[in-house]
């Protein structure tokens, strides 16, 4: 299916919908529960607050998220994927992390408790072309 860029533009734009505002981009361990209906598993090693509101419009069915490019970690670990949710913790997306060529891209998948977290590129791009 293929959808004109005013729908896929909507499309995204519902996604910042349904985070709302000051949502939370969580970076875990472990590999991502089966869908996202099912409860978050793993370690939370950082959380970002996104921002007020989560993305602005959406231009050619892309969102860009407004957010720190940098937290300290809570806790030790290998990061395994991420999770976004509400300000209220409900889930709203997850997927995947990596150096590179993953929906998201960290500096290192290394993080140490206490140590930045640095979120080098995040986009969200509607597939629905």
């Amino acid at each position: 299916m293929q959808l004109s860029v005013a729908a896929r533009n909507a499309r995204a734009d519902q996604l910042t919908s349904q985070v709302g505002s000051a949502g939370k981009l969580r970076i875990l361990t472990g590999s991502a529960p089966v869908d996202v209906a099912t409860a978050q598993s793993g370690t939370l090693l950082a959380e970002f607050t996104m921002g007020t509101p989560f993305a602005p419009a959406a231009s050619g069915g892309v969102l860009s998220p407004t957010m720190p490019a940098q937290v300290n970690a809570g806790n030790t670990g290998t990061a395994g994927y991420w999770r976004l949710t509400t300000s209220a913790g409900v889930a709203v997306a997850q997927g995947t992390l990596g150096t590179s060529g993953s929906d998201i891209n960290l500096n290192t998948l290394s993080i140490v408790s206490g140590g930045p977290v640095v979120l080098s590129s995040w986009t969200l791009t509607d597939a629905g072309a």
